[in-house]
């Protein structure tokens, strides 16, 4: 039995968000306090689930057509 998740469930640090997304950390920040981006903390640490971050560009992408 294999204990690795899919990747489907990987969880991104905000630098890596702020990559994929070319964005400031202020920007991914604003977009988590307002709930644009789901997040979860572990500790002090602010994680941004990947599935989350393909809902939020899906969603982009709805509203610009």
């Amino acid at each position: 039995m294999s204990t690795a998740l899919p990747p489907s469930h990987e969880a991104l640090t905000v630098p890596e968000v702020m990559a994929a997304l070319r964005l400031s950390r202020f920007k991914v920040y604003d977009l988590i306090r307002s709930r644009e981006l789901q997040s979860f903390t572990i500790g002090r640490a602010r994680r941004v689930p990947a599935d989350a971050l393909r809902t939020y560009i899906e969603h982009r992408l709805g509203d610009n057509n």
